[in-house]
């Protein structure tokens, strides 16, 4: 039993270490360190993209081709290193996720981030309003005034049952 464990628990630490290996090859070129504000929109809506991944300088040409806006800059901000850019989804753009380009002025490096387009903005949530129909509750409706009804008319018939009760047990008869 001790031995299986071990055995296991060697093959699962030579499997991560063989998965780490592999991480840093797989990160380099086209990552996808590109921040997309709102990541799901609307045609027609702007968006803001922003990068720390340029460095010093934080400059860089933002490329939202594939959704149909074309190219827009990146400048770098107070944040040392940080460039933000904008621009508009298309009023034609078709839902779909679409990929968001971003070259940095200084070197060759390239950083990418999805936008999701939608066609209906999603809403809050609808309270529900009315009543239940549950079987339970007021035998005339929900109404104040019903109520106020029905329990009038229960108050007569229990009044009216008591006052025969009590003529039948005095003898008078009904």
């Amino acid at each position: 039993m001790r031995r299986t464990a071990r055995l296991l628990t060697g093959t699962a630490l030579a499997v991560a270490a063989a998965g780490l290996a592999t991480a840093p090859a797989y990160a380099k070129g086209t990552g996808s360190s590109l921040q997309v504000y709102p990541s799901t929109t609307m045609p027609g809506s702007q968006v803001t993209v922003d990068t720390a991944a340029c460095g010093a300088a934080g400059a860089a040409l933002g490329d939202a081709g594939a959704v149909g806006a074309g190219t827009f800059p990146l400048a770098a901000t107070t944040e040392e290193g940080k460039a933000v850019g904008q621009f508009r989804v298309p009023p034609g753009a078709q839902p779909g996720t679409y990929e968001i380009v971003a070259q940095c002025a200084e070197g060759s490096r390239q950083v990418s981030g999805d936008l999701v387009v939608a066609l209906a903005e999603t809403r809050e949530q609808v309270q529900p309003r009315g009543s239940v129909k549950t079987g339970v509750g007021g035998a005339l409706g929900p109404g104040p005034t019903q109520t106020a009804a029905g329990v009038a008319a229960l108050a007569v018939a229990a009044a009216g049952g008591t006052w025969l009760l009590h003529r039948r047990a005095r003898g008078d008869g009904i």
